[in-house]
């Protein structure tokens, strides 16, 4: 059973994130071999004030 989790600051559609779930799905299936209906993917959103880079905060940019 492949889990596959994917981080992305928040921002976002609705259509983007399902879009998003179908191709990562299509891509485990294509690689591993996988039965689709065994793959699970996981969406963390991330506030962009709960993630920095170089010390900056991404809603600092």
């Amino acid at each position: 059973m492949p889990i596959v989790n994917v981080k992305l600051l928040e921002g976002r559609s609705d259509e983007q994130l399902k879009n998003l779930v179908t191709e990562v799905t299509n891509a485990v299936e294509k690689t591993t071999g996988a039965n689709r209906e065994a793959i699970h993917a996981v969406i963390d959103e991330m506030k962009k004030n709960h993630y920095g880079v170089d010390g900056v905060r991404k809603s600092e940019q």
